[in-house]
């Protein structure tokens, strides 16, 4: 059934983007027309151009801003004073955190980067890799005060990544696990990939926690 916003812009907006996050992470991004978003908000055809003028510009903006959000979210809790294990703590339970939360567009991100023209993706990748590099900086601080053991710290930044944004694939909040216990569980495994000498039993696996109460 075809959801009704109100004339303000703003609600409008962000109800076409909401729909289009929902419509592009069940069909793809090929598979769903302007028209067949404009009727899930219950708009004119015509009306989203007022918004996007493409639907190449709606993924683009769709995926800029949860990149920018990654970014913001990390920024909002990280330690830069902090050793390298509670910030690689920090960052790993921030991460699942704000991917669970945001599943549907985490799916887009990952999955449409291929629908992007060459200076978008462009775009795209450089926000992917400011945020990579902050992970590396913890690596390479880490293996330089000899709390790590990592002889590639861009290789090794890569697959965290994967592993930690892959919980979303088959994480389930009605499951058995819940999000913190699957953050901690994804913290003791990344300090075993980085060869640090102690793991989940440190008090660092809930600095996250700490370090953001203050």
């Amino acid at each position: 059934m075809a959801r009704t916003v109100g004339s303000h812009g703003e609600k409008t907006e962000a109800a076409i983007r909401e729909a289009a996050v929902d419509l592009i992470a069940r069909y793809g991004y090929e598979a769903v027309s302007m028209r067949q978003l404009a009727t899930e908000v219950g708009v004119q055809a015509a009306a989203l151009y007022r918004y996007f003028p493409t639907k190449e510009e709606l993924l683009f903006t769709l995926m800029r801003e949860h990149m920018e959000q990654l970014i913001d979210s990390w920024q909002s809790v990280a330690q830069p004073a902090a050793p390298a294990k509670v910030c690689l703590a920090a960052f790993v339970r921030n991460h699942i955190r704000f991917h669970i939360e945001r599943r549907r567009s985490t799916h887009v991100s990952n999955m449409e980067l291929r629908s992007l023209s060459p200076d978008r993706l462009t775009a795209i990748l450089r926000l992917r890799t400011a945020y990579e590099k902050e992970l590396r900086q913890i690596l390479r601080e880490g293996a330089a005060a000899g709390a790590f053991a990592v002889e590639d710290a861009a290789l090794t930044a890569m697959a965290i990544i994967q592993m930690i944004t892959g919980v979303i694939v088959w994480f389930r909040p009605d499951e058995r696990l819940s999000v913190d216990e699957v953050a901690d569980k994804y913290h003791v495994m990344t300090m075993r990939l980085v060869g640090a000498r102690e793991h989940a039993e440190d008090n660092d696996v809930h600095a996250f926690d700490e370090f953001r109460a203050g």
